[in-house]
């Protein structure tokens, strides 16, 4: 259940904010010799300032093949390159995209509160398997089965307080 939290986390630190984030060009990998590898491993991300990215290579070679896979993603940034940084600004959100990415936010929380409903099932399947096999007492499943419900719902508030934060985060002009 913490797994699924935490691929929650990760999956909305993603997803678009007003604000310019590191995190938001996770998803991009870059030629480096011949593999690919992911921009963080070739190059500084930091958010200087709250509607911009910048991106410092370790090599200046590398800024052609960064600003290429920038343009290539559907993130719809528009890079530009001094020739020695790549910056990137962030444009101002419209409501309606605001809205649009909300929806988003809830859907992956849903997805979330499905596998940890997933893990609790598989919980408890594994409890009553073990009280038919005799390993357990039938008190014993009941006292593991509240214990399991314990946890899924306190997982379960865990998604609804990050997904709220989030959504806040979103419509934050």
């Amino acid at each position: 259940m913490d797994s699924a939290v935490e691929n929650l986390r990760s999956e909305l630190g993603k997803l678009r904010t007003g604000k310019a984030s590191p995190t938001l060009l996770d998803s991009i990998m870059v030629d480096y010799y011949g593999s690919k590898m992911p921009l963080r491993q070739v190059a500084n991300v930091s958010a200087p300032e709250p509607r911009l990215i910048v991106i410092q290579p370790w090599e200046k070679s590398m800024l052609a093949e960064i600003e290429k896979e920038i343009h290539k993603s559907d993130l719809g940034f528009n890079p530009t390159n001094d020739g020695n940084v790549i910056r990137i600004p962030i444009p101002q959100l419209t409501e309606e995209r605001r809205k649009d990415l909300v929806k988003i936010a809830k859907k992956i929380g849903e997805e979330t509160k499905i596998a940890i409903r997933n893990v609790r099932r598989d919980a408890n399947d594994s409890l009553k398997k073990a009280e038919k096999n005799s390993d357990i007492s039938e008190d014993q499943m009941h006292q593991g089965q509240d214990e399991v419900q314990k946890l899924t719902d306190a997982s379960t508030a865990k998604v609804d307080e990050i997904l709220e934060l989030k959504e806040k985060d979103i419509m934050e002009v």
